[in-house]
């Protein structure tokens, strides 16, 4: 099956609109009909309900995207290890969300590819779902979580605990007004979530909500306001004086999670790496 019929199929996806795929792809809206067209004759089945400005999935095709992301991903990292083979390199690939690479894994990233030579490292982000997924298929080594899968097949461990502080712009913030001056609120998963629910019952609603907290980082820098951040990627604007710990509101943590498949034949490697993470939080 040719390749650039699946990546074709799930740029459609994701992006609903024939036009629009087209020029992700940097083809021919014409091209990308061609390309369904081919790939359903193939299959024989229908992929999609064409409707105006509403592209769906058929049933055939809600089954046929998890294995076209899956040979995708397999593809993209076959080329890879092919390509290190005559420099006889390992490559390791490692995913995490967006707050995951906001909030921790930015700062141990260099640290980890001086520590590792002779190691390519692919880095990814990812959402939960979709890395645990991976893991499980073998096209991802390793995934760093706010919340572990449970999932025999994966070996999952604690490798640190993330401060997570209410800081604001004002310096004036308190317990009183931390919610009232343009609070925005930073999704950190579900135990974070609880949390909040349970401490904060009957304050006014945030006046924005987000799931990344560099999103929520740069906003209250550009236009004032109040969060719950992670003390890793505050520190520099708290010593600066731009952003104020408001240390009488109630503060929490999330703990953060390594998962990589219990027969990955890389494992020597994957240990060395979970050690290097959770020296991060040392130097933290």
């Amino acid at each position: 099956m040719d390749i650039d019929l699946l990546k074709t199929f799930v740029e459609v996806v994701r992006t609903r609109h024939f036009g629009k795929a087209a020029e992700n792809l940097y083809i021919t809206q014409s091209a990308v009909s061609f390309r369904i067209r081919q790939l359903e004759q193939g299959l024989g089945v229908n992929l999609f309900i064409r409707q105006r400005n509403n592209i769906q999935l058929t049933a055939p095709g809600e089954r046929l995207l998890p294995h076209a992301q899956m040979i995708i991903t397999g593809m993209q990292r076959a080329k890879v290890d092919v390509a290190l083979a005559d420099n006889m390199h390992k490559q390791i690939s490692l995913a995490g969300t967006p707050n995951i690479w906001d909030a921790f894994l930015q700062f141990g990233i260099t640290n980890i590819v001086s520590a590792m030579p002779g190691v390519s490292l692919v880095a990814e982000v990812k959402a939960q779902q979709e890395s645990t997924r991976l893991l499980l298929e073998r096209t991802l080594d390793l995934a760093v979580l706010f919340d572990p899968p449970k999932v025999d097949e994966l070996i999952v461990e604690r490798i640190c605990e993330l401060p997570i502080i209410p800081v604001s712009a004002y310096e004036t913030a308190n317990s009183e007004n931390f919610f009232d001056n343009q609070y925005v609120y930073v999704d950190w998963g579900t135990s974070f979530s609880l949390w909040h629910a349970r401490e904060f019952n009957g304050h006014a609603p945030p006046y924005f909500r987000t799931s990344t907290g560099r999103i929520a980082l740069d906003l209250i820098l550009k236009c004032g306001g109040s969060a719950f951040i992670p003390q890793l990627l505050v520190e520099e604007q708290l010593k600066a004086g731009e952003l104020y710990h408001v240390e009488d509101v109630a503060h929490t943590s999330r703990d953060v999670f390594v998962a990589y498949h219990r027969d990955n034949e890389q494992t020597p490697l994957l240990e060395k790496l979970v050690t290097l993470l959770t020296e991060l939080k040392i130097k933290a």
